[in-house]
């Protein structure tokens, strides 16, 4: 087995569309987050205007105010809405982007723990070689004392 993932660049490529969809979320985010202020901004200045004009020109201008700020307000809905479709299209392209990566993620995890089985092995087959040596030379050591006993005790009776 490679010691390298062999899709590797592929899940660069991956991780950095997945940061750039992140990016692009957090900038939507961020879009609908300041339009929604400004939207409650426009709202309270639209109430902080005042109920009762004392005068012709403070009825007209209470109207112009009131009719510049609906209709900003009107704007700024049609904004929000881009803003929000914007939002959906970004979530959707980072769920998308993280699916992808997830999944390359998963196989690289899986082409790790192959490896780590494989050195483990190969470590487990040197320590069982070494163990068989071993054994090997004690047991053939305890038959060449054994037969040197026996040769030893065979020329005393001789003698």
């Amino acid at each position: 087995m490679s010691r390298l993932f062999p899709l590797a660049g592929l899940l660069r490529l991956r991780k950095l569309q997945q940061d750039q969809a992140a990016l692009d979320l957090a900038e939507a985010n961020a879009r609908v987050a300041a339009l929604e202020a400004r939207h409650g901004r426009a709202r309270t200045a639209l109430g902080a205007l005042g109920n009762s004009p004392q005068t012709t020109a403070a009825l007209n201008a209470m109207a112009a105010a009131r009719s510049s700020s609906r209709s900003m307000l009107a704007e700024l809905e049609a904004v929000g809405s881009n803003h929000r479709e914007s939002l959906k299209s970004a979530q959707s392209t980072y769920n998308a982007a993280r699916a992808e990566s997830v999944a390359l993620e998963k196989l690289h995890d899986r082409h790790t723990a192959a490896l780590l089985a494989q050195d483990l092995h190969a470590q487990q087959t040197v320590l069982d070689e070494i163990a068989g040596a071993r054994w090997h030379r004690s047991r053939t050591a305890t038959n060449d004392t054994a037969t040197n006993d026996t040769a030893t005790m065979n020329e005393r009776e001789t003698l």
